[in-house]
């Protein structure tokens, strides 16, 4: 269940951006364990966005979903791997003040078995990326 590590909530609160890193499987394809993210801390959600936030039952627990719904009480978070679980379809709607900001930039680190010159292009072209809001995938998910 847990997906972001331990790091994550000693950095947090220090500066409007901070980093956090993923260890989990529910947010595949979007993001994978080992992905570092750049969190922007307090920003605005709208519908789409890839969020961190505690859970509600383990509140020392963060974790990263996407917000796919507004609802009465809070949002609807979803995770992008629908066999992963651990989103609101085990524990609901999610109140406004566990979202604690969202996703801009993913980093994958390099694999220690990319050593080819054309492995190590090919993770130079793909390891950093802004996370952009993905309507059309919280769509999706809402209608599984």
């Amino acid at each position: 269940m847990p997906e972001l590590s331990q790091e994550t909530e000693r950095t947090k609160g220090l500066l409007p951006l901070g980093p956090a890193e993923v260890t989990g499987p529910s947010m595949v394809p979007t993001l994978h364990h080992g992905d570092r993210l750049l969190v922007h801390w307090g920003a605005r959600i709208r519908l789409g966005d890839v969020v961190v936030l505690r859970h509600p039952f383990q509140q020392d627990l963060l974790v990263v979903k996407r917000a796919a719904e507004r609802r009465e009480g809070g949002w609807w978070v979803l995770g992008d791997n629908a066999y992963a679980g651990g989103d609101s379809t085990d524990y609901g709607v999610v109140p406004e003040e566990l979202v604690l900001g969202r996703v801009r930039f993913r980093y994958r680190p390099r694999k220690s078995d990319q050593r080819s010159p054309f492995a190590l292009v090919r993770w130079a072209l793909s390891a950093a990326r802004p996370v952009f809001s993905d309507r059309s995938a919280s769509r999706r998910l809402r209608a599984r």
